[in-house]
């Protein structure tokens, strides 16, 4: 199993990024996808995750609003859209894939990683 994220990059405080994540060796379209992020001295924290379907999603709460998480079962790729970056933002990200149906939010309910994509924003 291969999950490869990309489109990490440094932007400015208030810049929008789209971060991908590839997958492959896994029947993609049967497992929960999401996002965390591990700022500098920080634990690693969960950002996003959406369901098999597309249909069900969730984000926490310091991104709820500004950060959205979609899929393309067809290109077995999930998206993670943010917006009005804040330097609090900065963080490696990591895409996983778990095979709980829904509501996965700890680390210990994913099964595959990838190996991240950083972001940086300045202020």
């Amino acid at each position: 199993v291969q999950l490869v994220e990309s489109g990490g990059g440094l932007v400015q405080a208030g810049d929008s990024l789209r971060l991908s994540c590839a997958a492959s060796g896994l029947t993609f379209s049967g497992y929960t996808m999401g996002w965390f992020r591990r700022a500098p001295g920080k634990e690693r924290e969960f950002v996003a995750h959406i369901t098999w379907s597309g249909r069900t999603t969730y984000a926490a709460d310091s991104v709820k609003g500004r950060f959205t998480i979609s899929r393309d079962n067809a290109k077995n790729t999930v998206y993670l859209q943010m917006s009005s970056l804040k330097s609090e933002d900065t963080a490696l990200y990591y895409c996983a894939a778990s095979g709980i149906a829904a509501g996965a939010i700890r680390p210990d309910q994913y099964n595959y990683w990838g190996q991240a994509t950083q972001v940086t924003v300045s202020s």
